[in-house]
């Protein structure tokens, strides 16, 4: 069942209830999770307990002074320091995950996120990941399988290659049937990188062997896939949360135009070039892709709107939660 207004159908078995969480942050994503749990508590007058994972630099933080519990990651006093972060160290996390008897898991935004993998270490440890699952971020974390998706929802998607690019005799037949201005990505990773625009086909070549090359050395993936450019188009996303019994939430949509190089700098809650109309239309479309795919968690899904013709188009799906709307 997907809900878009927020309502509720209450449902006859119980959901997991949580006694001990650990938080796989630090900072404010932290800070957000111990006042949430506290607010639970004050209403409720019961919840879990919070268990900070935090480095040796860390032990006086706020976050580790305010949570119930704490334990440490990463070298202990005295110590060499590691090359990699611990926030990022898969199996020092799983340690610390079973030292905190934890059994769920908050990850909130960045590090371990929007690791598929390290989702799937926690299934394999018996501790619920507040997120979706490892599966789920590798189906729409991968911008191919994404569009693909979108397009077996009804959602509008720009005209594309359909699918990966292989070479660059395949690059200039996509090309020509999708016409210029086209755009190649990346299908991995994120933040502007592996991404190329081809204002005419003359310039496909070196945009394409471009792409590519900054996707390998990015994100070990060099796959990439052609896409019409969108002009004169708003960057728009909706907040969806959808629970483990197929019922989605459009929360909210925010305005993102304002970018440097591919990366957002200013966040504007809600889109001022939309009406309420298109606004809910919008919200739709990005609940009955979250309802197709079977997701689960927090998760932001991005489109590219034409004011002018009214139309929008799906650009990818962020696994996680979004740090902040400003």
């Amino acid at each position: 069942m997907t809900t878009r207004r927020g309502t509720r159908t209450p449902r006859p078995e119980e959901d997991p209830v949580f006694d001990r969480i650990a938080i796989v942050n630090r900072g404010e994503p932290a800070m957000r999770l111990i006042h949430t749990v506290r607010e639970l508590r004050d209403r409720d007058g019961t919840g879990p307990r919070t268990i900070a994972l935090h480095t040796e630099a860390e032990r006086d933080a706020m976050f580790v002074r305010e949570a119930d519990e704490a334990v440490r990651i990463g070298p202990g006093p005295g110590e060499p320091a590691w090359q990699r972060s611990p926030y990022l160290d898969h199996d020092e996390l799983a340690r610390a995950l079973l030292a905190a008897r934890a059994d769920a898991a908050w990850v909130g935004w960045g590090f371990v996120a929007e690791h598929a993998d390290f989702s799937d270490r926690c299934a394999a440890l018996g501790v619920t990941f507040i997120g979706p699952s490892g599966d789920m971020m590798r189906a729409l974390g991968d911008k191919i399988g994404a569009k693909l998706l979108a397009e077996q929802a009804g959602v509008p998607v720009a005209p594309w290659s359909g699918g990966a690019v292989e070479d660059l005799e395949s690059a200039r037949e996509h090309a020509e049937r999708i016409g210029a201005p086209l755009v190649v990505k990346a299908t991995a990773g994120g933040g502007g990188r592996g991404i190329r625009a081809v204002r005419d086909l003359a310039g496909l070549e070196l945009a394409y062997t471009r792409a590519r090359a900054e996707a390998g050395a990015a994100f070990g993936d060099d796959t990439v896939f052609l896409e019409k450019m969108v002009t004169d188009a708003r960057h728009v996303e909706v907040q969806i949360l959808a629970d483990k019994h197929g019922e989605v939430w459009a929360v909210g949509t925010r305005d993102c135009s304002l970018q440097r190089r591919n990366q957002k700098v200013l966040e504007e809650s809600a889109s001022t070039a939309m009406t309420p109309e298109q606004d809910l239309e919008l919200r739709h479309a990005a609940a009955e892709l979250a309802r197709v795919a079977g997701y689960e968690g927090a998760g932001t899904v991005e489109f590219l709107f034409q004011p002018e013709a009214g139309l929008f188009a799906f650009l990818e799906v962020n696994t996680r939660l979004r740090s902040s709307t400003r």
